[in-house]
């Protein structure tokens, strides 16, 4: 006892302000862990608790817009054709497509009844193509309830569109999902790739559990067709380019019943990320549209990556100056908060990558936590600057 007040009265004005600094830090952190990005996995595990029912199964309209996609088509249209499901239809726009996008969709429509493809008219100014594309296939749908993925995206399993119709038959008019990125292993920093699109998806998944939903992802999402003509359409984004997914969700999303669809039947799986190149164009249309969301979510999670760096930034200097005084004591407390903070950060992530995308991690957890907001901001500069040449 004696010594241990030795030590604490070793401390210096400056060692307590480096040790409250780093506290509160630390305290912030587990917040967003335990409180936020913890939350889909508890969700989920809620839901399975309290099985649904198939009884109310509202007919769906799946919407794909396509271009130059006629190899993707023809693997992936199957397992979206052949959903158990008690009724829908898959609605296929050709968005100005110079392949055999036109073949594939004619000859599945001879084997797939509930198959319907439009296109999109050759004069389509090329920069609000998408858009237009998605609202020819939203005015052709017969149903109420849209539900969306991408040419390059297949379900993961023959369930997905029930998991959906089971949300929406409980009121909810945006739904939420997950989708998992297929990469080769030999793909440089495929482990990574597949870390930073789980906790892309924790932040926005996350924030809609919390009421706060604030983008979503065109490859696993879904909402009803009055709400789209409710806000005009894209009308509100249609001078920005992209955004048709997660802009558009952050623009008509406040005051709507938002839901999130988790379980592991409801996950779509997005294929063609050959390298890193490809990820990159993948992940920074939404980079690029981001500087444009509204709403608390987008500046909350910010405060995450500040408060990581800031942590890691005190740690630094708490463990070098208890090291440098002879402290041992500072360092302690140092390392002891950092495994806490590890060890929390450790068990959610895992346990949510588990859930979704089949990975867990270890000690390549720490490198990929300093790596990924800084090579965020990489891809954001890259993004801003495509953008501006495209214009």
């Amino acid at each position: 006892m004696e010594y241990l007040s030795q030590l604490i009265a070793g401390f210096t004005l400056t060692k307590w302000i480096l040790t409250g600094l780093l506290f509160l830090l630390f305290l912030v952190q587990i917040l967003f862990y335990l409180v936020i990005y913890n939350r889909p996995y508890r969700h989920q595990k809620k839901q399975e608790a309290s099985p649904q029912t198939d009884a109310t199964l509202p007919p769906i309209s799946v919407i794909i817009s396509s271009k130059n996609s006629s190899e993707e088509l023809a693997e992936n249209l199957p397992f979206i054709l052949e959903q158990d499901y008690p009724d829908y239809e898959v609605i296929v726009v050709n968005s100005g497509s110079t392949d055999e996008t036109d073949m594939v969709l004619n000859a599945a429509s001879l084997k797939y009844p509930h198959l319907y493809h439009t296109y999109v008219p050759d004069d389509a100014d090329s920069l609000y193509e998408k858009k237009l594309a998605l609202t020819i296939g939203i005015k052709a749908a017969k149903y109420e309830h849209l539900l969306f993925t991408e040419a390059y995206c297949r379900p993961c399993t023959a369930h997905w569109i029930r998991e959906y119709g089971r949300a929406f038959a409980q009121g909810k008019e945006i739904l939420l999902g997950f989708s998992r990125i297929k990469i080769n292993k030999k793909t440089k920093m495929h482990r990574f790739i597949r870390f930073d699109n789980l906790m892309h998806h924790l932040k926005f998944l996350s924030m809609a559990l919390l009421g706060h939903p604030f983008m979503g992802i065109g490859r696993n999402m879904g909402y009803r067709k009055e709400l789209f003509f409710r806000h005009k359409g894209f009308s509100s984004i249609l001078h920005i380019d992209g955004g048709e997914d997660d802009l558009y969700i952050n623009r008509i999303a406040r005051g709507v019943p938002t839901g999130v669809v988790l379980s592991p039947e409801s996950v779509t799986e997005t294929e063609g990320v050959e390298n890193f190149f490809t990820w990159r164009s993948l992940k920074s249309k939404y980079l690029y549209t981001k500087q444009y969301y509204r709403g608390v979510a987008p500046l909350l999670l910010s405060l995450e990556s500040f408060t990581r760096y800031a942590f890691y930034l005190m740690l630094t200097l708490t463990i070098a100056l208890g090291i440098y005084s002879g402290t041992w004591l500072l360092t302690a407390i140092a390392l002891l908060l950092f495994l806490i903070r590890y060890g929390i950060q450790l068990r959610v992530l895992n346990r949510a990558g588990r859930l979704l995308d089949g990975m867990g991690y270890h000690l390549n957890l720490l490198l990929y936590d300093l790596f990924q907001p800084f090579n965020n901001f990489r891809f954001r500069r890259y993004a801003n600057k495509r953008n501006r040449y495209r214009r």
